[in-house]
């Protein structure tokens, strides 16, 4: 499944990881991740563990090819 996840919550999504790798993850941050997955979630549709997955690997898996 291919997603265009908006600027916003790709850079959440990005923050949280950075955050995550440097184990300093904040409540504050898995928050608005969440809120932002299920926010997109309820208006495309989709069920809301599909965009978890769909946003980590759009936000890793560019990481890695830069990388």
């Amino acid at each position: 499944m291919t997603f265009d996840f908006p600027a916003p919550l790709l850079a959440l999504e990005s923050r949280a990881w950075e955050e995550i790798q440097a184990g300093r993850l904040t409540v504050a941050t898995a928050h608005a991740v969440h809120q932002g997955v299920a926010e997109y979630a309820e208006a495309s549709g989709v069920a809301r563990y599909d965009v978890e997955m769909g946003l980590k690997q759009a936000v890793r898996h560019s990481e890695a090819a830069e990388g």
